[in-house]
């Protein structure tokens, strides 16, 4: 199915009023005035993920299966959706593992924030926060808002009972995929001007696949120009500077750059695929 949603979308990437969202069938391209997007101008091609039309509909063309949230009786985890920041619509999903029956029951647990990936267009849960109806940096400002909802449960302040009793506050760790990883990396470069207001120590990040990129091609990038162009436009649609692709916030090496000396944490753990677009800049991370 092909799903056609559009809204509220930044003036760069609009030339006409934009149309709502609209569930169509299986193979059928249409606009919420049945217009045939074939027929429309495309503005903005993003691949695998968009494409924007000249009206300013947005033909989204990948997306994640949402499980919902239940108990699993195999594991004794139960999750649930929560509401982080009702106006601003961040959502975050919480796992609580079940310890009633655990010997360890008085000893709190560590905490894993985990940030989904998706290229900063692509949401998992919740009300869809996304470029381009999001622009850049809504990503990292949501990120901050999780943890300033976490942190108030380490003064008692916050709305889940279970997360302040049963958690170690000083040890945190944040995990991201992709555009999650990225994410993950300058929340631990910012923590260190931020930790007195939020009290969360970080024990560590772990970056799995991390989305970074450059403008210089490196490693297997040199020989593959067809991926190395799709990923540059990912980054200049998400993020249009005038610095591109060498923006610091998509290039921890670019001059200028805060030094890996400034993350906030005392261990590091870098994942990279085989045969991943971005594994050269995992590895050079």
């Amino acid at each position: 199915m092909s799903r056609v949603v559009s809204g509220g979308l930044p003036d760069r990437y609009k030339q006409a009023k934009p149309e709502e969202t609209h569930e169509v069938q299986p193979f059928l391209r249409v606009n919420k005035d049945g217009i045939d997007l074939g027929k429309q101008e495309v503005t903005h091609e993003v691949l695998p993920y968009l494409k924007v039309y000249k009206d300013g509909t947005i033909e989204r063309l990948a997306g994640p299966d949402v499980v919902p949230a239940a108990f699993d009786p195999q594991t004794g985890v139960l999750s649930k959706d929560i509401e982080i920041m009702l106006d601003a619509k961040v959502s975050a999903r919480l796992y609580r593992p079940n310890l009633i029956n655990d010997q360890t029951n008085n000893q709190k647990l560590p905490l894993v924030v985990y940030f989904h990936g998706g290229a900063f267009l692509i949401c998992s849960t919740g009300e869809p926060v996304k470029a381009p109806e999001h622009p850049f940096p809504t990503a990292y400002n949501d990120s901050w808002d999780v943890l300033q909802w976490v942190a108030s449960h380490a003064y008692g302040a916050g709305s889940e009972a279970w997360l302040t009793d049963n958690t170690d506050f000083g040890q945190v760790l944040l995990v991201g995929d992709s555009a999650g990883a990225n994410t993950a990396h300058h929340r631990a470069i910012r923590h260190q001007c931020s930790n007195h207001a939020i009290r969360l120590k970080l024990a560590g990040i772990v970056l799995i696949h991390p989305y970074f990129w450059g403008v210089e091609p490196i490693g297997s990038e040199v020989t593959d120009l067809v991926r190395k162009s799709m990923v540059d436009k990912w980054w200049q649609f998400v993020c249009p500077s005038n610095r591109g692709n060498d923006d610091l916030l998509i290039n921890p090496f670019a001059n200028g750059a805060p030094s890996l000396e400034s993350l906030e944490c005392d261990r590091v753990l870098v994942c990279v695929a085989e045969k991943d677009t971005l594994r050269d800049r995992g590895r050079l991370y």
